[in-house]
């Protein structure tokens, strides 16, 4: 049975949140059904972590301060992270179906459940994945950079002003967002540094490096290495995108603090895995890693112990 302190019920961000839409149900509130849950949990205080900065709530379990403090930077650890993901990557070379197709999430856990009896608990305590955003790529990863760094409440605001600036979320285009100069993007919010890479991402975009199209065409392995080239996109950036915004049901964010925190939990190590370590404890999962990661964002915000 779950048992969750007073500081357990307060409410949880996630990186799903930046690629949400604004009508869709959040994952603040975690649903679990206490009666038939097969997890022995004890409450443990454990300090609070978050991923490297992007609504998109995504799968980050925060307060503002402790999301910035906690986060990663990709504006300056880019060049680095990269190499290290890059050195060990986490995709297929191949496009799977998308998780929210009729009957996908029910053969992931399916399969997640002969394939691991750990995380069968997982399944069993909590509530199906959601996966429901359902943006446009170009508009999606122009909020990925306009929200790094920021705590949720900050993010929406400033998200708003900049769609607002380019005339609504249709006019969120290219050509738009190369028409607007760094001061009047700074004026809504947004540093000249995001400015820098809000441009970047549009040119590629209008010399055809990228288009909403190709995006969705891509195997796994392209896309993560063509957007990882866009200034202010790193690793953490794409596997969030790849999961909640295309659906992709193999990607596994080896680069995620709580994903990792999770692993750890799930499978009782000493210490937090490393990518290669990541990669190799979760192989059992493909061909749906992004169905088991989401779990890991589920059990942490739980703030569970499984037993040993």
């Amino acid at each position: 049975m779950v048992r969750r302190t007073r500081s357990q019920t307060k409410a949880i961000s996630s990186p799903e949140l930046q690629y949400q839409d604004s009508q869709s149900p959040t994952t603040s509130a975690i649903s679990l059904n206490p009666s038939s849950s097969k997890i022995s949990f004890r409450a443990r205080k454990i300090r609070r972590i978050t991923s490297d900065g992007d609504d998109i709530k995504r799968p980050q379990i925060a307060n503002a301060k402790a999301s910035e403090t906690s986060t990663l930077s990709e504006d300056k650890a880019f060049t680095s992270e990269k190499e290290t993901l890059c050195a060990s990557p986490s995709v297929l070379p191949l496009i799977g179906k998308p998780l929210t197709l009729k009957g996908e999430i029910d053969l992931a856990l399916q399969h997640l459940r002969l394939a691991d009896s750990l995380l069968v608990s997982c399944i069993d305590s909590f509530r199906p994945p959601e996966f429901p955003s359902h943006r446009p790529p170009f508009l999606s990863l122009t909020k990925s950079i306009v929200c790094q760094q920021l705590s949720n409440q900050a993010a929406k605001t400033i998200h708003t002003r900049f769609v607002t600036l380019c005339g609504g979320d249709d006019s969120v285009r290219p050509d738009i967002v190369l028409g607007l100069s760094a001061q009047q993007l700074r004026e809504v919010g947004i540093s000249g540094q995001k400015a820098s890479y809000l441009h970047d991402l549009s040119s590629k975009y209008r010399d055809g490096v990228l288009s909403d199209s190709s995006v969705l065409e891509m195997d796994d392995e392209t896309l993560f290495s063509k957007l990882t080239m866009v200034k202010g996109i790193g690793p953490w950036s794409v596997h969030m995108f790849m999961m909640f915004t295309l659906h992709r049901p193999d990607v596994l964010p080896v680069g995620d603090l709580v994903v990792r925190r999770g692993v750890e939990r799930l499978y009782g190590l000493k210490a937090l895995p490393q990518p290669s370590q990541m990669e190799k404890l979760c192989e059992k999962w493909k061909p749906y890693r992004s169905v088991g990661s989401w779990y890991m964002y589920r059990l942490m915000e739980a703030k569970g112990v499984l037993p040993t």
